[in-house]
């Protein structure tokens, strides 16, 4: 399907043309026009399937046809810092030749960023994207006016959800105009989502879209290892291909490890960065850039990267340990084999993840060669689930001793 088949207006149409925006994926193809006819709608779709446009195109082209009234139109809630930056470049690339405005609002920055933030809200720029916690800080000091709110919209809900914000957005929710559109979008569907998605939307329309599998072009391997061993494996995997690599990301579940981990490298004469939410935004933000221009080639990172950042050329993705969701697996190794290209991902099993790992088997429908320790490891454990130790009871025999009643 042609994106003109939707009927935007010029203006948005123009910038479509520009960025060379011709055929709507799945997800457009199904969202547009139930947004178009100002149904709520809740929608499962993973990150890369196109979602961001599924949902900006139709706010934007209702915007170019409507008359503003110097309110805030739009409210896009996302996860990350990282996330709403995103949405707002491609926002500001569809909008090109319109007259549509939009503001990111996040916090770790300076007082002069949350000054600029209190304007956008006050002087109502057309779409503001926000993380929950910077927005219910604005909202505190009541000078947004949320009557002109017409559309709330939110971006990767599960992650929000696991990020402990549930209570965040219902509050949010609560301060905006109860005739609005919502739109929920989540890469997965737990039975927490289906209860906010209760208490916020009205009647909506529903789409669900089967995770994508892995992209062709991205080989997997898999090594059972101790956790002791790992620092030393990540070290020995990147000596053996760091020269050939330009971009490596390593995901670690806690910063501690992270940590660990870059300065392993480090030490090692393998220059590598780390990525994780202890870092303030400057950091954070001179990190990606310093990663995207090859200025480092080897990213240590938490869960903060795994969804919503696009960094086009990784050739090799480590999963330091299994994912706890196998749809998480599937969105940290999205990272590389994008747009044609191949890749590579290597993920770390303790004997404790196998049952988790073979969940990742089940989804992706493939199983995934497990390779041998390199030399000088010691013996892995093997692949296979771990059987419960049955507990042996202990009889406490004084207290089945009957007591002695004497005789009256």
């Amino acid at each position: 399907m042609k994106f003109t088949t939707f009927n935007f207006g010029n203006e948005l149409q123009d910038g479509l043309d520009m960025m060379g925006f011709e055929d709507a994926t799945p997800i457009q193809q199904q969202a547009i026009p139930i947004i178009q006819k100002d149904n709520d709608l809740i929608a499962c779709a993973q990150t890369g399937t196109g979602k961001t446009a599924a949902f900006v195109l139709p706010i934007l082209d209702k915007l170019t046809k409507t008359k503003q009234n110097n309110k805030v139109n739009t409210i896009i809630i996302a996860p990350t810092r990282e996330l709403a930056k995103q949405i707002d470049r491609q926002i500001e690339g569809f909008s090109y030749f319109t007259n549509s405005s939009s503001y990111p609002i996040y916090g770790g920055g300076t007082g002069i960023e949350f000054d600029n933030q209190k304007q956008a809200l006050k002087k109502g720029a057309d779409i503001i994207i926000c993380t929950p916690g910077r927005l219910l800080a604005h909202l505190d000091f009541n000078y947004f006016d949320t009557s002109g709110v017409k559309h709330f919209i939110l971006d990767e809900a599960d992650r929000m959800l696991d990020m402990g914000f549930y209570d965040d957005i219902m509050k949010i929710a609560s301060e905006l105009p109860k005739e609005r559109q919502n739109l929920l979008f989540s890469a997965t569907m737990p039975p927490k989502i289906r209860e906010l998605a209760n208490n916020i939307l009205k009647n909506p329309e529903s789409i669900s879209l089967a995770i994508s599998k892995p992209a062709e072009g991205l080989t997997q391997y898999a090594y059972m290892t101790h956790d002791s061993q790992k620092v030393k494996l990540v070290r020995e995997i990147l000596k053996g291909k760091g020269k050939d690599l330009s971009h490596v990301l390593v995901f670690a579940s806690s910063i501690k490890s992270v940590r660990e981990i870059k300065k392993t490298l480090n030490k090692a004469g393998m220059k590598s960065s780390e990525m994780h939410s202890g870092l303030d935004q400057e950091q954070r933000e001179q990190t990606i850039r310093d990663f995207k221009n090859k200025r480092i080639k080897i990213l240590v990172a938490t869960d903060i990267l795994s969804r919503g950042i696009d960094i086009k050329g990784i050739e090799l993705v480590i999963n330091y340990e299994v994912p706890h969701d196998a749809e998480d697996y599937v969105h940290r190794i999205g990272r590389t084999a994008r747009a044609d290209r191949t890749g590579e991902a290597i993920t770390f099993i303790n004997p404790k993840q196998v049952k988790n790992f073979m969940e990742i088997e089940k989804l992706i429908e493939k199983e995934i060669t497990k390779l041998d320790l390199p030399n000088g490891f010691e013996k892995a454990p093997e692949y296979k689930l771990l059987t419960k130790k049955k507990k042996k009871r202990k009889w406490n025999n004084k207290k089945f001793k009957k007591k002695h009643i004497s005789p009256k």
